[in-house]
């Protein structure tokens, strides 16, 4: 041996290092000794020194500490200790046996093999303590390190035993041996005790240490188990399979969740990413740069810097948010490429083993057969771990997207805290919000495919390298073809962007017209009118689904050109090969390494694209975000607070702005401690700024602003939280009961708290939307009083309540004798009946003070104020009693002729005011306080005594309740039936055609790939060039087969879901409009909107796309189960287990990923709702300086969200790695029976295993989008829910035809013991009414609010169906005819006038069944002719939604005009209670006098002087009739209730 020296290795051992024969070309393989002890294992040695420098960062990034001593790092330590006692005995032994004496020489392996060794199991014993200290419960580079070492060593096990055997055989001879086998011996001896302990430390390894003693956060009940995972736990995702199971089980719920990652939350992502970002924000200033520490953590908070800097400093430019963001996550993001780039070249190494096992089985029996087992295990090898680096590569990449979500949402937020009034007028908060909602969103779809810029480009060049090592240049013509489809592409992705646009367009449309409808639905039915705007809406969703079905075609476009894609680029590649070059020949390998390699290319091409487009939007999205966290920032130090100022507030010789032009000069204001100061003057004058100035909200030009304590504000416009009432008022602050209390009944709110369902824990909608004006208003100021401040700034905090709660709260909370009597106050006020109680009065003009001074000082000075205050009074909004008292004021302080002329004026108004009013508002309702009005409307809608009404209430609730809970049920899988509903909408023929067109194209495709096969195996191609065209025109024809199919299979199922989706919608509105008007008062409006926007969009574009492509991958997974079987039929007895694998990674990850992804977008929506909330109100919260508060809920919500979404990001992970491996199995079975299966035919082998190659993407796929399908088709489920709803009865019967024209002739109206209850289980409304009312007669009915009088007309109109008794009319009993037959012979002015958005011609005549003159006749009888002939459109002018452009009492004459359209015998009058004024109201009665004298006319009165001319009245209390004769006679009766009515109204 030792004459052999022929390499350095073989020196350094002694013996050969590599021996092909021995290893190679044979059929007992094995490896030399030599390379057994060095390559083998210093080949994990080195990977761990390579990679150690990762254990060291966890070290440095573990946030928690000491690990308590345990069974298992004990163990390990002591393994360990075992592994060194046995490397340093072999290094002794070494030196003992060998070399010097013996004669056995000692060569350089015997020294460094051990020492080489010894040195890296001495620091993997380092890092067991170290582990320990640092809290790091799982390193990855210790579990690959031994992994490697176990198997690696596996080789040498078998030497050393067969080795000893031979030993054995010698020893066992009989003939005496010289030999000493004693270090053969030990050797063997101490290899397997090595052996031995380094499969235990793998065992050891594959298990997570101990929970850490020490956290830096809380670590609950509820930690997320990764955090304590093992290493293959994590890899394997096997630590998401409790979830995973209890998902399965039952929905998840929220507290099913698992806390966040410590490292993903606000509180560890924000200090990171601000402490970059302000470093780069000082970068862009030259001023000297303040030394800074780290991210300044002032009690959690993290603070940002202003780019705006001080006014000195020069702005060299925008700081950008891409810096910061580099710096922050960069780190993971790269570790993250380097695994891409890992995976690239692995997927390169699959189409080359291919070859191997092409060229293994064209050699027949050649080759030894452990060869072909060899290539389909590496071929699993390498497929599965690409699956678990790309597993980890993923989830690397959302957590980094997560991150800078984390990071911008909350840096965005912070921004729109601070920002100056110049920047929030550019933008609206919608824009803001979008900002967050849509900009932040971006990039973190964004970072999953960013590593595509350089990663696709790579792996185009890899690909044309290797097939251009096959092919030659021939590749370039089919790189051509796809070069070629790329622009191709584009302009049909273009084409489609406009259609959506413009379907985008109308589906708007169509919604808000639905929304008006459902919102006027009471109107429609009262008109008969729904046909009409029936075919409205139909009229545009046709116009939709016009739009749609061209977008249909283009699809069927864009699928057909990427699925005929590889067949183009395959067959132009093969022809342009075979027909440059007569010896260039198809063979086996050729062909399919080509199309495997083809395969892999199709994914970066259709990926450039997409990314080009996603980075540009990126790049706009990275401006708006710079430019809004660069925008000018609110100054600090505008307002001083400087304690030693004799006054707690001041301002003076202040100049301020908006931004614009001075708006505020000369502003001197003293405000004495404990005194109260009003600021008066006209509308527009700048009151609200000088508040704003003292808020430090305004831009200060010059002059001095100082305030010395805690503030407290009340803006004009109150800002309500959408929380409970009590969160509203406590603000942050404490609950204290009698404090608390004191504050409601001081704010009057005493009443209205106790309306509330749920008292002071009742939930306030969004912007208060369930309170009203006067609510809001005093929530707001109890907010203000609660907080206990020193200073407080009150911004007409009367204006929206009535004036006797204004009197309440003036006395009790602001006045010199309320809560607030020792605190400094400043009051803006437009009343004038306070002033004489204030400290002193500062009168504004035009943004200065006009003159200041106590209000007998001012009154005697004749200025401004005067002035102020006559002007005030002509507008007359005040009650008699305070304009006596003001008139007391100005009469006993100075004698002002004209002002007191005025009062008396105003006195005599108010007068004749009241008495109209007197009767509408009973006096119950004008205790409870502000929103009067509201109330009183609300209240008769549902007009039934107040008990049954609360009684409603509550059942309304628990009714709205139980209808929420409906809609959340909806988990769980769905139904066949709706599946059913769907394929039956689409049409049976389509359905059909579409899976047969599916079929033939697989077909096609198979058959072709076959004939490959067939090519590729002919010997005789080579010499007969006839041959061989004959082969590429059949496989052309075949192509062309499948361009064909694939191409009407697209278009079958695009056109039957748009059919689908056709029929669904005109259902849906058919049924919806149909509704009986109690399920419209119980189900909330939203939700119907939802069903025609939502619900119909996702059946217009989600579903058909998630069809096809499941139809379109579930065929391809049969083709290659189909191509496999071909090749080798035994593969199908694999298949069945397999399946059962498939079938429950995905039944286990549907039922949990779509509970999953629920919750997350549950959670979304608050995120954005808060932000919205803040930026408007950012100025209370800065008066109130909670910002940080705010920021910290803002925050809480950003991590529940993450809650949700880091699962739903690992539930996809889980399933990949499952279903991945579940490929990789198939891989590698297609392979193995090819190889051993005896399997003749190269090209089937090569056909079966590139099919197999692809299959483990398409399973992905089927498993995503079946899932997806299951989550939609929801939609279509609820849809169907809708249409087998109660209906209301039938529009028209065949027996209302034979009724005359005219009918009701007469107008004869007859109840006969009448019962009606609104709905089942409410209390009756009407019990046993009876009167008889003829023909022409006019009657008034009136009742107090609730008596029923609401309910008369609406059971006219069959609005609510009979519960009792008959109605007649001309004596035909109404509920015998069909709805419209009926409500289009009556005729309604209904209370509230309601307009639809379209032209006022449309508003009048929907039907567009009047001429131009007949419409206006109708409006010159209700005085609109004037204002229609003013406008320039005529009767075409637009109307807005809810006839916005209209003033109300216009509205109420169109509704007047449309009643004298139609005319008809019986007239009902609803009559309008606060919204006319009493000159259109004098209008309406002189039009209906005169133009309905023949008619019957039954008035609802609010007003007694309206129906005092009536020939009877009904008089209703509780639902009877306890009155009913003609006026005169009441009147002459004092002791009907009639006569008390008109009493109190101040008639008689």
């Amino acid at each position: 041996m030792a004459d052999d020296t022929s390499s350095p290795m073989d020196r350094f051992c002694g013996s050969t290092f590599w021996n092909a024969t021995e290893t190679w070309y044979t059929n007992d393989p094995d490896f030399t000794p030599c390379f057994e002890q060095t390559a083998l294992v210093w080949t994990p040695c080195a990977f761990y020194w390579a990679f150690v420098i990762f254990d060291f960062y966890y070290l440095k990034a573990s946030l928690d500490r000491n690990i308590p001593w345990n069974k298992l790092n004990v163990s390990k330590a002591l393994v360990n200790l075992g592994l060194l006692v046995i490397t340093a005995l072999d290094l002794i032994m070494a030196l003992v046996k060998k070399g010097g004496d013996s004669e056995l020489p000692l060569y350089d392996l015997d020294v460094w093999g051990p020492i080489i060794k010894f040195a890296t199991f001495l620091l993997l014993f380092i890092f067991i303590p170290l582990n320990r200290k640092y809290g790091v419960q799982t390193t990855g580079c210790q579990f690959i390190f031994w992994f490697l070492l176990t198997v690696l060593s596996i080789p040498r096990c078998r030497t050393e035993v067969r080795l000893d055997a031979e030993r054995q055989k010698i020893l066992n001879s009989q003939q005496p041996s010289e030999q000493d086998f004693s270090w053969e011996e030990y050797q063997f001896v101490s290899f397997f005790i090595f052996f031995t302990f380094t499969s235990i430390m793998l065992i050891l390894n594959c298990f997570a240490d101990g929970m850490p003693r020490q956290t830096k956060y809380q670590r609950g009940e509820n930690e997320i188990p990764e955090l304590s995972a093992s290493f293959l736990s994590r890899i394997t995702y096997q630590w998401f399979d409790k979830m995973a199971l209890k998902g399965y089980r039952n929905p998840l719920e929220e507290k099913d969740l698992w806390d966040l990652r410590p490292q993903d939350s606000c509180s560890e992502v924000m200090p990171i990413f601000a402490h970059h970002w302000n470093q780069n924000v000082r970068k862009n200033y030259k001023n000297k740069a303040r030394v800074e520490p780290k991210a300044q953590f002032s009690n959690g908070n993290v603070t940002f810097e202003n780019p705006h800097g001080e006014k000195n400093g020069r702005k060299k430019g925008m700081a950008s948010i891409m810096p910061p963001i580099y710096k922050s996550f960069g780190g993971v993001f790269l570790f993250g490429a380097l695994m891409k780039l890992f995976t690239d070249t692995l997927t390169f190494a699959q189409p080359q083993v291919l070859s191997l096992i092409i060229s293994f089985v064209e050699a027949q029996d050649a080759e030894p057969e452990w060869k072909g087992i060899l290539y389909a295990v590496l071929l699993f090898v390498l497929a599965a771990a690409q699956t678990f680096i790309l597993g980890q590569y993923f989830h690397r990449m959302f957590i980094v997207g997560l991150r800078i979500r984390t990071a911008l949402i909350n840096a965005i937020y912070r921004k729109a805290l601070r920002i100056s009034n110049s920047t929030k007028k550019e933008s609206t908060v919608g824009e803001i919000v979008n900002l967050m909602a849509v900009d932040a969103q971006r990039f973190m779809e964004l970072t999953t495919y960013l590593n595509m810029i350089w990663s696709a480009p790579l792996q185009i060049g890899l690909a044309l390298y290797f097939l251009w090592q096959q092919l030659g240049p021939s590749v370039l013509a089919g790189l051509a073809v796809m070069i070629i489809l790329i622009p191709v592409n584009g302009v049909i992705a273009s084409r489609i962007k406009t259609y959506q646009i413009r379907q985008m367009k109308y589906k708007d449309e169509r919604v808000k017209l639905m929304n008006e409808v459902l919102s006027g639905i009471k109107v429609l039915k009262l008109y008969a009118w729904e046909p009409s705007f029936e075919k409205q809406v139909l009229d545009i969703r046709d116009k939709e689904i016009a739009t749609l079905r061209s977008t249909a075609y283009l699809n069927a476009g864009t699928s057909f050109l990427w699925s005929c894609a590889p067949f183009l680029v395959s067959l132009v590649t093969f022809a342009t090969y075979v027909l440059i070059d007569e010896n260039n020949v198809l063979d086996a390998t050729k062909t399919f390494v080509s199309l495997s390699l083809f395969n892999i290319l199709r994914f970066p091409l259709t990926m450039l694209p997409m990314l080009i487009t996603n980075l540009v939007q990126t790049q706009v999205s990275v401006n708006r975000i710079n430019k809004f966290l660069n925008s000018e920032e609110l100054d600090p130090n505008s307002v001083l607070h400087d304690s030693s100022k004799p006054h707690p507030m001041s301002i003076e010789n202040g100049e301020f702005s908006w931004g614009d032009e001075i708006t505020l000069r000369n502003i001197n204001i003293e405000v004495k401690k404990g005194s109260l100061v009003a600021l008066v003057g006209t509308v527009g004058s700048g009151k609200s700024s000088v508040v704003q100035a003292f808020l430090g909200e305004m831009e200060k030009l010059a002059g001095v602003v100082n305030t010395v304590g805690k503030l407290a504000y009340v803006p004009q416009q109150a800002w309500i939280q959408n929380a409970t009432v009590r969160d509203n008022i406590l603000f942050g602050q404490t609950y204290d009961r009698k404090r608390y209390n004191k504050v409601i009944d001081a704010c009057a709110l005493r009443a209205d708290i106790d309306i509330l369902s749920a008292g002071d824990l009742t939930e306030i909608g969004e912007k208060g939307i369930n309170l009203s004006g006067g609510q809001k208003q005093r929530i707001s100021l109890a907010r203000a009083v609660y907080s206990d401040a020193d200073l407080y700034l009150l911004d007409d905090p009367l204006s929206a309540v009535d004036a006797h709660v204004g009197k309440h709260i003036f006395e009790e909370v602001i006045g010199p004798k309320g809560i607030l009597a020792r605190k400094s106050r400043v009051l803006v006020t437009h009343g004038v009946t306070f002033l004489p109680q204030v400290d002193s009065i500062y009168v504004i003009k035009m943004g200065e003070i006009s003159e200041s001074g106590t209000f007998d000082q001012l009154v005697k000075n004749k200025g401004a104020f005067a002035d102020f205050i006559i002007q005030h009074l002509q507008e007359g909004n005040e009650e008699e009693e305070e304009l006596n008292q003001i008139k007391r004021q100005i009469s006993s302080t100075a004698d002002v002729p004209e002002l007191l002329g005025t009062v008396e004026k105003a006195i005599k108004l108010a007068r004749t005011e009241s008495l109209s009013d007197s009767i509408s508002v009973t006096s119950a309702d004008s205790l409870m306080g502000g929103g009067g009005s509201l109330r009183r409307r609300t209240k008769r809608q549902d007009s039934h005594d107040s008990v049954a009404s609360a009684a409603s209430l509550k059942k309304k609730q628990e009714v709205e309740g139980k209808l929420i809970e409906t809609e959340k049920s909806q988990t769980g899988g769905v139904e066949f039936a709706v599946y059913k509903h769907y394929i039956k909408s689409v049409g049976i023929f389509l359905s059909v055609a579409t899976l047969v067109l599916n079929f033939v194209f697989q077909a096609f495709q198979i058959g072709s790939n076959l004939w490959l096969t067939q090519w590729a195996n002919d010997q005789n191609v080579a010499n007969d060039t006839g041959l061989r065209d004959m082969y590429l025109g059949v496989y052309g024809a075949f192509g062309f087969g499948q361009v064909a199919t694939n191409f009407f299979s697209s278009l079958a199922i695009s056109l039957g879901c748009l059919k689908c989706s056709q029929l669904l919608h005109q259902t849906l509105l058919y049924y919806n409009l149909r509704w009986p008007m109690e399920l419209f008062d119980t189900t909330p409006l939203g939700r119907i909107v939802n069903r025609f926007s939502k619900d119909i969009d996702t059946i217009d574009n989600v579903l058909p796309f998630n069809i096809r492509v499941v139809i379109g991958q579930a065929y391809m997974v049969l083709a290659t189960i189909v191509v496999i079987s071909l090749s080798t039929p035994i593969f199908l007895a694999v298949i069945v287990p397999i399946a059962f694998l498939y079938y429950f990674a995905q039944r286990f990850y549907v039922a949990t990923s779509r509970q999953l992804m629920r919750l997350e977008s549950v959670s979304r929506s608050p995120i954005y709702s808060h932000f919205s909330e803040t930026v408007t109100g950012a100025s209370t919260i800065r008066a109130y300086n909670v910002g940080d508060r705010f920021i910290e809920e803002s925050d809480a919500k950003v991590d529940k969200n993450q809650v949700c979404k880091y699962p739903s990001v690992i539930a996809n992970r889980w399933l990949a790695i499952r279903l991945e491996m579940v490929g990789n199995l198939i891989i590698l079975f297609a392979s193995l029976f090819a190889v051993l299966g005896g399997q003749t035919n190269p090209g089937l082998v090569g056909l079966s295993v590139s099919y197999a190659l692809q299959v483990t993407q398409t399973l992905n796929w089927l498993v995503r989008m079946s899932s997806d399908i299951e989550t939609n088709i929801v939609s279509v489920e609820r849809i169907k829910e809708y249409g087998e709803t109660k209906q209301e009865a039938p529009w028209e019967l065949e027996q209302d035809k034979n009724k005359p024209k005219n009918w009701p002739q007469e107008g004869r109206v007859e109840f006969q013991n009448f019962q009606v209850r609104y709905r089942e289980g409410l209390d009756l409304v009407l019990r046993g009414v009876s009167f008889n009312i003829q023909g022409g007669e006019k009657v008034g009915i009136v009742g107090r609010t609730g008596a029923g009088k609401s309910s008369l007309t609406l059971a006219l109109f069959r609005i609510i169906e009979a519960a009792g008794g008959r109605i007649s009319i001309d004596g035909v009993d109404i509920a015998s005819m069909g709805l419209h037959m009926l409500r289009s012979r009556l005729t309604i002015i209904p209370q509230d006038p309601v307009l639809f958005s379209g032209s006022l011609r449309i508003n009048l005549d929907p039907f567009e069944i009047k001429t131009d003159d007949e419409i206006w006749k109708a409006l010159e009888l209700s005085h609109l002719k004037s204002f229609v002939k003013s406008l320039a459109a005529g009767l075409n002018h637009e109307i807005a939604e809810g006839g916005e452009n209209l003033s109300v009492g216009q509205r109420q004459l169109v509704c007047l005009a449309r009643a004298l359209l139609r005319k008809t015998k019986v007239l009902v009058l609803d009559e309008a209670t606060a919204a006319v004024d009493l000159e259109t109201d004098d209008l309406i009665q002189k039009t209906i006098r005169t133009e309905f004298k023949e008619c019957t006319v039954l008035t609802i009165a609010h007003r007694l002087n309206t129906i005092l001319d009536s020939d009877k009245v009904i008089v209703l209390d509780k639902g009877q009739i306890i009155e009913f004769a003609s006026p005169t006679e009441l009147l002459d009766n004092p002791k009907s209730a009639f006569y008390s009515m008109a009493k109190d109204a101040n008639l008689v």
